[in-house]
Formats: structure tokens, sequence, C-alpha cells
């Protein structure tokens, strides 16, 4: 049985990637609050990852950080600590991580790492300032530590489009906004977590074993297509 770590799999696309993983592999999540689900191959240890004491772990065969922000404001509004913030949370963290358990990564059976961007770094958003740039930084880690793992440890990134989510709750407040949102996209919907949830099982198993080094949009058509 496999040992996938999840960093952030009390919520969201995290949360929806442990349940779908729980059944056939041992799952360890770290994150500040439990996940609302209880299961033999389920251990949980609340911490904050940025500054909190990172179990110790004998083996791990994958990683999935997934902790994210979404701090929308316009560029004269954005604090030097917003920017700091956001790039704590999504990179600081995910670099972290893989340092503590690299040893036991590369013991791993057919081991990868999974990291999460935004479609915002491609596509050129307005008031993503700082979450575009936390997010490039999310993609030239993935870029960087395909290279340096190569050949045995694998690292690839998904990049979402808006994600039906709790952090994604401020925007999507109303059904006019989320019917506007909706029909931006060609393929006329966003994400549910578990469409991010489904690749990321995907990239985490032997499946994908020839894959490294990829930003992965999931995007519904919105960056690449204009009809």
């Amino acid at each position: 049985m496999r040992h996938i770590l999840i960093i952030g799999g009390s919520k969201g696309i995290g949360k929806a990637t442990l349940d779908l993983l729980i059944e056939n592999n041992k799952v360890t999540n770290l994150s500040r609050t439990a996940p609302d689900v209880t299961h033999p191959n389920l251990t949980h240890h609340s911490v904050d990852v940025l500054d909190g004491e990172l179990p110790v772990l004998e083996t791990i065969d994958g990683i999935m950080y997934c902790p994210g922000s979404i701090n929308l404001k316009p560029m004269n509004r954005l604090s030097i600590e917003d920017f700091k913030t956001d790039f704590d949370i999504n990179v600081i963290g995910a670099v972290r991580t893989i340092q503590h358990y690299l040893p036991q990564l590369k013991q791993g059976v057919s081991p990868s790492v999974v990291l999460f961007s935004t479609v915002a770094v491609k596509l050129g958003m307005p008031f993503h300032a700082s979450i575009a740039v936390s997010k490039a930084g999310v993609e030239g880690l993935t870029k960087t530590l395909s290279a340096e793992f190569a050949p045995h440890i694998r690292v690839n990134a998904i990049a979402p489009t808006v994600t039906q989510t709790d952090l994604a709750a401020g925007i999507l407040r109303n059904e006019r906004i989320i019917e506007s949102i909706n029909e931006r996209h060609p393929l006329k919907h966003f994400l549910s977590p578990e469409d991010a949830a489904h690749l990321a099982v995907y990239l985490l198993g032997e499946q994908s074993r020839s894959m490294t080094g990829q930003v992965i949009q999931l995007d519904s058509g919105i960056v690449s297509v204009k009809l």
C-alpha cells in the first residue's frame, strides 16, 4: 500500500483527493483543522506547515501540497505584507515540506510530488497580482525540482481555473456571478473539487510515470480556447 502525504486535506481539492485515495492508500494529512472523515488508512496531524513541527514519517511515496490563497485586490491596495503572505502560503510552505520529507520521498515507490498553480499565471487577470506572483513561483519550483529530482522523483503541478471551494466563496457569492463565470469558460462550467482531485490522483499514481515537469491547465478551456 502506497503512502501519500497531503498538506491541506481538510477542505476543498485536498479533501476531495483524500476521499479518493483513502480506500486503497495509506494517507497522512497535515492541516490546521482535521478533515470530517475517519478511516483506518487515514492519519491526521494538526499543524501549520509554515512554522509548526512537522511529524516524523518513515516512508512517503507521494506528496500533494494544496494550501492556497485568493487575495484579489487592485495593485494600489496590495501591501508588501500581502505579497509576502501569499508567497509564504503557496511557495515557502511547499519548499519547507519537500525539504523536510525529501529523504523519505527518495526511498518511495514511484515517488511523485503534486503542487498547485492557477490559470491566472498564464491568462493575465486583473486584481491577481499577488496570487499570480506566488503561483508563478510554484511553477518555477515545479520545473526546477523536476529536473533536479529526475529520474527517480516526478514533480508536476495543476493550474486550475475557478473551483467551487470554501476558498472561492467570496468570488462565487451569488447565482448571477456564478452564471457569468460559467459563460466565460468555453466548456460553460468551472471546476468542482473532484475535477482537480481526479487529476491529482492520476499524477500521484504510477499511471503517470512518464510525466514530470508539467504544469497542466485544468481550465474548462479558458486559457487556450477562444470561441
